[in-house]
């Protein structure tokens, strides 16, 4: 329940919401389970279980698993919740054939008759394909195998224990996407995302571009939400490092949120009627001690709700930082806990409040005047902010905020404010300040871009700058982006010395970090010349990849995604040279660092692309097939002779064919 007239959630008892748990049975926990090793014992049961079934099947009741073989699977995914029976109960619980409708299979009921699993057979070739797990009686969860392939790649969370539907497209046991989930589910997969430190967890929830294009926004306002969603994704991991109110044995406990709202269409330019939760708060018991995180805003896209900001945790203390709507109240920069006897902040959070009004209708004339207006405001938050706490909260949204209104179009002049905010806000707190002039740097290259400018000049401006940066705030996580951009530079110039430097420098100074996993990728690529790789995966189609398998073949490893015209030009070359070298057994092994599955499948499906396909969830920023390498850019193409040594690491399109040629001699 929320109470409306502080907008403040109630809290739950966590002592009532214990005593409501009913306890004549044992039920596994994510507390209790979260340090299972699923993966492994799964599979061994499932051998055993398959084995079995070949004959149970036929009714032969004699190699009918026993209840204790059945009982002794587990879901693979550790948050399930299902009935657990003791030890010394198992014997007393029965298994019973299932031969219906076409399906074949077992099923294990309790001695008071309540069922407890169901393993099903459903499409008769002997082999397991749903393992259904029951709570009280009732289907609380399943693992299915969709392929029928032997291993599950759908995971889904029924009855009362939610909506979830996720896929797992490489088979690893780790869900790569959502389906279906719901806001009340996302709340809780941010609480444990920043439990477990995931920044993989977390960026499953995020609203991905082509999703947030579906919503049919404006223009202004999709260009707001794109950027919010990539800076969620990309200070992510920083966040969860940094904050301290969730630690490893922190569990959630319940959404709230005020009702949720429609966005109608024509609202900015809008195609479609959108709808929204905002101001959405996750509670959650840590230690006994109750808190609260503000999730922020959610939108709907089809059966799934999406993030698009990063997550406020507030202080140790539980204390929660309040964030404006971006719809509602559009500005969405974080309104700071208060005092309520400090009239002086709470008369600038309400002017705050109405010009995010004022902002929800301007026209495209008025809107520079009033995000200067707004500025100003948060700049004296900043000042009359009685902690540390509370003014690097607001500093960070000043540069957020203005950082999107200047790279929307907006707010061109905020520039000048974006850049003295170091000085003026954040001297005294370096991560703060590095975060306040790396942004500021991009907004201004993102400017400099117009289409009538000398880009050598822009880019040399931003490369002196990305330097100049790096010896004004070393051992800073913008540091280590700045030096990856620094080196990608250095590649271009076909100086690798100097690449190798930075990247080093990345991969060691940042290890455990999304920059230095990337640095020591692109390290590997670029000392790879003369050495055997292995390169592992999942196909588009679900089936498992290793690049040793081909040994024997010359092949080419291309990295493309359907938004680079310059990969699809390659297509058609990779196209040719697979004909011309077919003889000499030229493989092709495409890697699509889409941010979304559907679109690498609907391109390679609509231009019938006669060669292995690998795609894994994270696109060109985060995903594991791209950080193996350190591929920053696109396109990016790799040469692997038949005993799987380097020959190329970074062949151009139009020195292939002479490579291919001379390898195969």
């Amino acid at each position: 329940m929320m109470d409306r007239s502080t907008r403040r959630p109630a809290l739950v008892d966590p002592q009532t919401r214990r005593r409501s748990r009913r306890c004549e049975k044992s039920v596994a926990t994510p507390a209790r389970r979260r340090n299972w090793p699923c993966n492994w014992l799964w599979l061994g049961v499932f051998a055993v279980t398959t084995a079995l079934f070949a004959g149970a099947h036929r009714a032969a009741r004699a190699q009918s698993p026993t209840a204790a073989q059945a009982l002794a699977l587990k879901p693979l995914q550790p948050d399930a919740t299902y009935e657990i029976v003791p030890a010394e109960k198992v014997a007393k619980c029965t298994v019973n054939d299932i031969t219906v409708a076409g399906q074949n299979g077992w099923e294990v009921v309790a001695p008071d008759g309540q069922m407890l699993r169901r393993f099903v057979d459903t499409n008769g070739d002997k082999k397991i394909d749903l393992w259904s797990y029951f709570n009280y009686g009732v289907e609380a969860y399943r693992d299915i195998d969709a392929d029928f392939n032997g291993k599950a790649d759908q995971y889904r969370w029924l009855g009362n224990s939610g909506t979830r539907w996720g896929l797992d497209q490489d088979e690893d046991g780790r869900i790569d996407s959502w389906r279906r989930i719901s806001a009340e589910e996302v709340s809780a997969e941010v609480v444990a995302a920043l439990r477990e430190k995931d920044p993989r967890r977390f960026a499953r929830l995020l609203a991905t571009p082509s999703e947030l294009e579906a919503l049919g926004l404006g223009e202004a306002k999709l260009a707001e939400l794109e950027m919010k969603a990539k800076l969620a994704a990309r200070n992510f991991a920083e966040l969860a490092k940094d904050q301290t109110a969730i630690g490893p044995e922190t569990e959630w406990l319940q959404f709230a949120a005020p009702a949720p709202g429609l966005v109608p269409e024509g609202t900015g330019g809008s195609t479609k009627d959108v709808v929204v939760y905002e101001n959405v708060v996750a509670m959650y018991e840590n230690g006994g001690q109750s808190g609260q995180l503000m999730v922020g805003t959610l939108v709907q896209v089809d059966d799934r709700w999406r993030m698009v900001t990063l997550p406020n945790v507030g202080g140790q203390d539980g204390a929660l930082t309040q964030t404006g709507g971006l719809f509602f109240t559009p500005g969405g920069v974080a309104m700071a806990a208060m005092p309520s006897t400090d009239s002086g902040l709470q008369d600038l959070v309400t002017q705050l409040e109405s010009l995010d009004q004022k902002l929800a209708s301007a026209g495209e004339a008025g809107l520079p005047a009033l995000h200067a207006a707004r500025a100003e405001l948060v700049e004296k938050l900043i000042t009359a902010s009685g902690n540390d706490e509370d003014r690097a909260t607001w500093t960070r949204q000043l540069v957020d905020t203005v950082s999107v209104a200047v790279q929307s179009g907006q707010y061109p002049k905020g520039l000048d404010r974006l850049k003295s905010v170091s000085d003026k806000f954040a001297r005294s707190n370096e991560a703060l300040a590095a975060y306040a002039d790396y942004q500021a740097i991009q907004a201004e290259y993102f400017l400099k871009q117009t289409p009538d400018a000398d880009f050598e000049k822009v880019q040399t401006w931003y490369l002196q700058s990305l330097a100049d940066f790096v010896d004004s705030h070393p051992r800073t996580l913008e540091a280590a982006q700045a030096m990856l951009q620094l080196a990608l530079a250095k590649e271009f110039e076909d100086k690798e010395k100097d690449a190798l430097a930075y990247y080093r420098k990345v991969r060691d100074g940042y290890k455990g970090t999304e920059a230095g996993e990337k640095a020591a990728g692109a390290v590997r690529r670029l000392e790879s010349v003369g050495r055997k790789i292995e390169l592992e995966g999942a196909t588009l189609d679900g089936k498992t990849f290793k690049l040793s398998a081909l040994r024997g073949r010359p092949v080419v490893i291309h990295y493309w995604a359907t938004w680079c015209e310059p990969c699809k030009q390659d297509m058609k070359l990779l196209s040719r040279l697979q004909g011309r070298y077919k003889r000499q057994g030229l493989t092709l092994v495409g890697i699509n660092v889409d941010a979304r599955r559907a679109d690498a499948e609907g391109f390679v499906r609509e231009n019938r692309l006669p060669w292995i396909q690998l795609f894994e969830e994270g696109g060109l920023e985060s995903s594991r097939l791209s950080k193996a390498f350190g591929v920053q850019t696109l396109p990016t193409m790799m040469l692997v002779d038949k005993d799987g040594t380097v020959v190329r690491h970074n062949v151009r399109a139009a020195e292939l064919d002479a490579a291919i040629e001379e390898m195969v001699k």
